[in-house]
């Protein structure tokens, strides 16, 4: 993705300021009274980062050049950038984070997830966190009810796509089935293009297309949609049809994880 000119000047700004507090004996440079620059000078950057000294003044500049992910990676490496800044570095250079990694905190990601969803254990509606291949990581009682009792699939099955799929209680609780789960596709295809080193979503795909007739239709048709809020239908066992709005919910400090929150209609 192209960067704007603004964001260009912004990374720039951002490698100068950067490389310029960083002292030379943090990354092993020699220093002494005769030194002018301060921090690093950008040929020792270039030199670190394994680019030519004028291609990285270049970027400094903020001059119309691409770098690649490995290349702005490499820059955060050298200029110890924390993982917050290398996602900001990321965002400017092409308007999103490839592959984020885990921001450092007192809770893993997957902990983090449990903790909200036991706090929504007296919530009516279901609310349950997922990982970004569509694993269920935790949901509380209401998710039993209005969708199915989960805890009693075994653990490779406690997936949503898989269970939206291959499961006769899916049909039965959503009476817009199909247009549940070729959204459910879509949006697992819209996650799998922001991890493309990750190979467990191909893997899992033949899987699925082996198990569901449908899924390798929809797949096939390249069908995308971004995950968002939206309306979804459900037949619950005692309360009959009724309209829940689905509202996913996103931190940095899911990594690659989500929530999804559902709210009366």
């Amino acid at each position: 993705m192209k960067s704007s000119s603004s964001s260009r000047d912004e990374l720039g700004r951002f490698l100068r300021s950067h490389r310029e507090r960083l002292h030379p004996a943090d990354v092993g440079f020699p220093t002494g009274p005769r030194r002018r620059s301060l921090g690093l000078r950008r040929d020792e950057v270039a030199v670190l980062a394994g680019v030519s000294p004028t291609w990285y003044t270049y970027l400094e500049q903020g001059r119309d050049i691409r770098p690649s992910r490995e290349v702005v990676d490499s820059l955060a490496r050298v200029l110890c950038l924390t993982e917050d800044e290398r996602r900001y570095v990321h965002t400017l250079a092409y308007g999103h984070v490839a592959e984020p990694l885990p921001l450092s905190g007192e809770s893993s990601s997957a902990d983090l997830i449990k903790h909200v969803v036991a706090a929504a254990e007296e919530h009516p509606y279901p609310l349950f966190g997922v990982s970004r291949h569509g694993d269920l990581l935790a949901w509380n009682p209401a998710s039993t009810r209005w969708y199915d009792d989960w805890d009693r699939l075994p653990e490779r099955e406690r997936n949503v796509v898989v269970w939206l799929l291959t499961s006769p209680v899916a049909r039965l609780r959503l009476p817009d089935w199909e247009r549940e789960a070729r959204d459910a596709v879509a949006a697992w295809r819209a996650e799998a293009a922001k991890w493309p080193g990750d190979e467990e979503f191909a893997r899992r795909a033949r899987e699925m297309a082996e198990a569901s007739p449908q899924f390798r239709q929809w797949w096939d048709e390249q069908i995308v949609r971004e995950r968002r809020s939206r309306t979804c239908r459900f037949r619950h066992p005692e309360l009959g049809v009724r309209e829940l709005r689905l509202v996913p919910l996103d931190s940095p400090e899911f990594d690659s994880a989500g929530v999804v929150l559902h709210l009366a209609g």
